[in-house]
């Protein structure tokens, strides 16, 4: 199964961010753009492809003792960035330093339950807003973004999530994300309906 660990963010800051999307959406050449969906915005973590499911009583039970390890931390959107012009995306501004250290941490707990993970890289705390093909140059998005700053909010807890690859063969269908295991930082203590 292909699995990662992330950060959701509310729908409070969600929504404030659909609004600047919104004005995105509104620029030229934003039609040749493959905006993601609200509901798959996320903050990854450690992105772990494809997981072995006999790893992942393992592997759910290290990222549970990174989430009690890690402390609630404050975090807002702000402003963006592009990686070449294949991707646009928010960033992040607040406690950065605990983000990056809970991705460390999710990232040591995969790898320790066998999980084969890419070599490290420093992580960039983003949001993908939008995929591009290189024809549409992504700088006017940034700018517009430059601007934008949500509200902050208190980051609770560490998903791990399943992506759910298109079967269908649709043209521009999007993978499905469902949440399999929810960890609140600080504590251990289970969130209902979590797994692990």
């Amino acid at each position: 199964m292909r699995l990662f660990a992330a950060v959701l963010p509310p729908d409070s800051a969600t929504s404030e961010l659909a609004d600047a999307a919104r004005v995105l959406k509104g620029l030229p050449g934003a039609d040749a753009l493959r905006w993601t969906a609200r509901d798959s915005w996320h903050f990854t973590l450690a992105f772990m492809a494809e997981v072995d499911e006999a790893a992942v009583p393992d592997l759910t039970g290290r990222l549970e003792r990174a989430a009690h390890r890690t402390p609630p931390f404050s975090l807002a959107l702000r402003g963006g960035g592009h990686f070449g012009e294949r991707a646009l995306w928010a960033g992040a501004t607040g406690d950065v330093r605990a983000l990056r250290l809970l991705a460390q941490r999710a990232d040591a707990a995969a790898r320790k339950a066998g999980v084969t993970m890419e070599e490290h890289r420093h992580y960039r705390p983003h949001l993908t807003l939008a995929r591009g093909r290189g024809e549409t140059g992504l700088g006017p998005y940034v700018d517009a973004l430059a601007a934008f700053e949500g509200t902050a909010w208190t980051v609770g807890e560490l998903t791990l999530v399943r992506s759910n690859l298109p079967r269908s063969g649709v043209p521009g269908e999007r993978p499905r994300y469902e949440a399999v295991g929810r960890w609140v930082l600080g504590g251990g203590v289970r969130v209902p309906g979590g797994a692990g």
